[in-house]
């Protein structure tokens, strides 16, 4: 049951990603463009836009990278999005290593767990659900939902659940495809839309 781990992988295999050398006090001066959708310091205050504020650089490269391959595949490769691909379309190598630089260094403000779903939550991501072949998340994201950096998966944990509950459904559906192997696409098959969204308000709260 060791595979759910890879939930939000929001996710998926960076470390053998070769990038150049960020520098944050050069990304903190580009993020001119970041700042309306994903606030300042990386907190974003719109349910619907990730918080990027202490995310695994290596992990920000890698997604900053496919929104721009996306961008100029037409969506056929990469990490389709329309908005951030128009954004990440014209970075270069080196502003993406020093806004992931800048972002990675910004603490993350936590969120909250719903009590509602803290019991049905703990065990999905703890044990997934071996009716439907479901593995858990803690193996790939850990305990506390920080995930870890050098294997490429992301911290998850504090996440808007709004946000979370898209990219899970976006992994289900085969809309968003640029995870390692098709591991989340994979994990996500397997989550009901209840599941997902205990799973999404259940990790917005998890420390």
């Amino acid at each position: 049951m060791k595979k759910l781990g890879l939930l939000v992988c929001l996710t998926l295999g960076m470390s053998t990603l070769a990038f150049a050398e960020g520098n944050a006090e050069a990304g903190k001066a580009k993020t001119t463009t970041c700042t309306a959708c994903h606030s300042t310091d990386g907190n974003s205050l719109i349910p619907m836009n990730p918080k990027i504020a202490g995310q695994h650089e290596g992990y920000l490269v890698k997604q900053l990278t496919e929104f721009r391959l996306a961008s100029r595949t037409g969506g056929q490769e990469g990490r389709n999005n329309a908005v951030m691909n128009g954004m990440a379309a014209a970075l270069t190598d080196q502003d993406i290593a020093d806004l992931a630089a800048y972002f990675s260094s910004q603490d993350q403000k936590p969120g909250e767990t719903p009590e509602d779903v803290i019991e049905a939550g703990q065990a999905l991501y703890r044990g997934g659900n071996a009716e439907t072949g479901l593995t858990s998340c803690i193996s790939c994201h850990g305990p506390d939902g920080k995930g870890m950096g050098l294997a490429g998966f992301p911290v998850i944990s504090g996440q808007h659940a709004d946000y979370t509950m898209a990219q899970l459904k976006g992994f289900r559906d085969g809309t968003r495809a640029n995870d390692l192997n098709g591991m989340m696409r994979d994990i996500a098959s397997k989550l009901s839309d209840e599941e997902i969204e205990i799973l999404a308000k259940y990790l917005g709260g998890l420390h």
